[in-house]
């Protein structure tokens, strides 16, 4: 097997898609004239979009109520999620969606009839991929439109999306201490090996992921299915729910286990569980694994521009630096004081 360190690499897609609203999702100006109708097709194209796991938002110079009741009235309102309709520049509403989603500006797509406001953002925001609307009829065949695999999480992306916005509102409402809200979630986090029916969703997340990912490395089906199968590897897909739901695969981490030492190649966990501290709990637990088969336990690093987090995430776990060059440091862990489990997460490890 080649190196599994260099990993694939792999076109970015788009994770999101921004619209503009006048003359672009519905014919006219909706400030002049109630009665806009909708563009021929548009509502095929967001559906595609929304069963592919491409989350739609708006950046519209609009009255909000006017605009959200006109896209309720065209059975559309629910598709759009953090939509910025006010009149800022179309950059920054573009900034404030990537934000709240939380994820790259250079995963967004931005559509808008107006050659002004594509070259705003686009002078603003060189990574994002803009689009007129006479480019519609071939957006849906655009490669940045077309993940490798549509899995289950894909599918349900929006409304698990829309569960983070309602647990999120609850949080800013919550009158209490961080740890006390999230033992109010009652926390079930379950660890498995990565069967075959698991490697699309796995390969997924390796794309995908960018700010929780220890490395960076990406893995194509085809390795992920070799890996699982390996037996100096354990392969390992993690899933979160709470009393709202489930947050879904939302984690994968690769071990390689060589004689009495086991390395963590990648550890990576969807950014949506960010404030939720799996990520420790994921770390514990492989500490514990190695302790068990006494092996020492060691972790690659690769620093990149978004994962400065996993970084603290180590250092907070007693790992420390044997290796460094470049952007590359090799951790260790003499496992000398293994922390106890988060109270706030009811830990589940399947066999």
């Amino acid at each position: 097997m080649t190196n599994e360190s260099v990993g694939t690499k792999v076109r970015q897609k788009v994770k999101c898609v921004v619209w503009d609203l006048d003359n672009t999702v519905w014919e006219g100006v909706l400030l002049e004239d109630v009665n806009v109708s909708l563009r021929e097709g548009i509502v095929d194209i967001i559906k595609a979009l929304d069963s592919r796991g491409i989350l739609q938002s708006i950046a519209s110079k609009n009255e909000h109520k006017s605009a959200m009741d006109k896209l309720e009235a065209f059975g559309l309102a629910e598709y759009f999620i953090y939509p910025q309709i006010n009149w800022n520049s179309k950059s920054s509403s573009l900034s404030a969606i990537a934000g709240s989603i939380n994820i790259g500006i250079d995963t967004l797509a931005f559509v808008d009839d107006q050659p002004f406001e594509r070259e705003e953002v686009n002078f603003v925001h060189p990574d994002v991929l803009c689009l007129d609307v006479t480019e519609l009829p071939g957006l849906l065949d655009m490669p940045e439109m077309n993940p490798r695999f549509i899995t289950e999480d894909s599918k349900n992306r929006r409304q698990m999306y829309m569960s983070d916005i309602t647990r999120n509102n609850l949080e800013e409402q919550f009158v209490g201490t961080q740890e006390e809200f999230l033992a109010s979630l009652n926390m079930k986090f379950t660890i498995a090996k990565v069967g075959e029916g698991d490697l699309q969703r796995a390969e997924e997340l390796t794309v995908r992921t960018h700010q929780l990912n220890t490395t960076g490395y990406t893995y194509s089906y085809e390795e992920l299915d070799a890996l699982r199968q390996s037996d100096s590897h354990l392969l390992l897909v993690s899933e979160l729910e709470d009393k709202y739901g489930s947050y879904g695969k939302i984690g994968l981490t690769l071990v390689e286990m060589n004689d009495n030492v086991w390395t963590i190649k990648l550890l990576l966990m969807s950014c949506r569980v960010m404030s939720r501290g799996v990520g420790s709990v994921m770390i514990n637990h492989l500490m514990h694994l190695a302790k068990e088969a006494g092996a020492t336990l060691r972790a690659e690093f690769v620093s990149t521009d978004k994962n400065r987090m996993m970084y603290v995430t180590y250092k907070f776990a007693g790992f420390k630096e044997i290796q460094e060059e470049g952007d590359y440091v090799l951790f260790e862990n003499d496992l000398s004081s293994l922390q106890p489990l988060s109270p706030h997460v009811t830990l589940v490890v399947e066999p």
